[in-house]
């Protein structure tokens, strides 16, 4: 960190490796599955990054800083979305990876469906709140400051998102 906050290429492109996969994960969830539109706010969040290194002054806050400047990216491009938008990238799914069973491979895979689909239902605040914890793996207090909320409105949302997409993926138990 110290190296590439001095400008080194060879060791920002050592943090971009590190981050890119798990920063363009949350901006296609978080999008509903709009490849396109993920690749250009991970893209975005990483020139971000580069210009303001210098402002990074611990280096452990490199991770979140970069979370938090994805979500709020993404909760802006969803804000500027029409609703017709919203309606567009739903068949998209998450990627189940192999399976060896071809009947539940494709279980798995509609299930996925399904629950991308829910994902695209829920509020953007919601949905940022509950992939940053359940898909991302960040702690309460990570997820407040990252979205700018007390930790008690993140467990609120976290909360109802947790019921809505239970509600919706009963049939897939």
């Amino acid at each position: 960190m110290a190296r590439a906050r001095n400008r080194d290429p060879a060791a920002f492109e050592m943090l971009v490796r590190r981050y890119q996969r798990r920063i363009y994960s949350l901006c296609l969830r978080m999008l509903n599955g709009a490849s396109g539109e993920a690749e250009d706010v991970a893209q975005e969040v990483f020139l971000t990054a580069w210009r303001r290194l210098p402002e990074i002054q611990h280096d452990g806050a490199f991770g979140s800083w970069l979370y938090r400047t994805a979500t709020n990216r993404c909760l802006t491009v969803l804000q500027r979305r029409k609703p017709v938008d919203e309606l567009d990238d739903h068949n998209t799914p998450i990627d189940t990876g192999a399976d060896a069973d071809p009947a539940r491979a494709v279980h798995n895979s509609e299930a996925m469906k399904a629950l991308t689909l829910a994902l695209a239902q829920l509020p953007p605040p919601q949905r940022a709140c509950w992939l940053l914890r359940e898909v991302h793996g960040r702690s309460y207090q990570e997820i407040a400051e990252l979205v700018e909320a007390t930790p008690t409105a993140v467990r609120g949302r976290i909360a109802r998102a947790r019921a809505e997409l239970a509600e919706v993926m009963k049939p897939w138990r």
